[in-house]
């Protein structure tokens, strides 16, 4: 051992990360936890005056730098455009959190081309290509002292079957967990980290649409669907952003290639 000091253990002060589909539900969450704990974040989403007043918000609540890189990463242009801007603004990326992600309800028989191919677009080729194009970037930040980190959003849905009838969603969400071991054999001795966090239900849009909120997060009754869950709640800010924060801290440099369920017990109970 070349460091019997526990100071910093889960510091992120200083770093800088991107946290794909910022903006809200997960992505903010886990934006807000990095802002508070003194990283520089940008933030990215489709929706460009969402993503700016998102940015300013988080700002202006938990201090330091919060930047909107708005952009469609269900196309290959959006990642590319996505991975020159930050080029331009940073010599390297410490962290990247690709959360972006889309999801598509239809009974099997009725269910569409699109609903197979925007989910996948999105949530399985939008994230092995913006990583692809940012290499130069967590290569420039990585060392073994302090390696770069990557962390993909998978889902409990890429875990268990769904309640819902969102087939391309599950299915994608488990390639993205199995992608996350795939780069973590390819790129942990360049000292880039890979791992995955698979969130069970947390307060958001996308949850919302499925548990008969109609995407209304604010008035969903969540103390309801948190019944159903073993911890008998939902998810909060601080349970997500903190995984965040530990795999992306020294405490989380010796888990490589996994993929961890966030989820109050969703995954142990099914």
């Amino acid at each position: 051992m070349t460091d019997s000091t526990f100071d910093d253990l889960f510091s992120i002060k200083g770093k800088v990360a991107l946290v794909t589909g910022g903006s809200r539900g997960i992505g903010e969450m886990i934006a807000a936890g990095f802002l508070a704990k003194g990283a520089k974040v940008y933030i990215s989403s489709r929706k460009a005056a969402v993503c700016d007043e998102t940015a300013k918000r988080l700002a202006e609540t938990y201090g330091g730098d919060c930047v909107s890189l708005p952009a469609d990463l269900s196309q290959l242009s959006g990642v590319e455009s996505l991975a020159a801007r930050m080029a331009e603004l940073e010599p390297k990326l410490d962290i990247l959190i690709n959360n972006a992600g889309v999801s598509w309800g239809a009974k099997l028989e009725a269910f569409p081309e699109i609903g197979w191919d925007k989910v996948m677009d999105t949530n399985v080729k939008g994230v092995f290509f913006l990583t692809q194009k940012l290499m130069p970037l967590l290569r420039a930040a990585a060392s073994a002292q302090s390696p770069a980190r990557v962390i993909n959003i998978g889902s409990i849905d890429g875990l268990k079957t769904a309640a819902f009838d969102t087939f391309s969603y599950g299915a994608s969400k488990a390639a993205v967990h199995h992608l996350t071991r795939f780069m973590a054999a390819h790129l942990t001795k360049e000292h880039i980290i890979f791992n995955a966090i698979a969130p069970g239900p947390f307060p958001t849009w996308m949850l919302s649409t499925g548990v008969g909120g109609g995407g209304d997060v604010d008035n969903t009754d969540w103390d309801r669907v948190g019944r159903g869950n073993p911890s008998g709640r939902v998810g909060t800010p601080q349970d997500i952003a903190g995984l965040a924060i530990f795999l992306s801290s020294r405490a989380g440099q010796y888990v490589v290639g996994q993929t961890i369920a966030c989820d109050g017990g969703s995954v142990a109970a099914a």
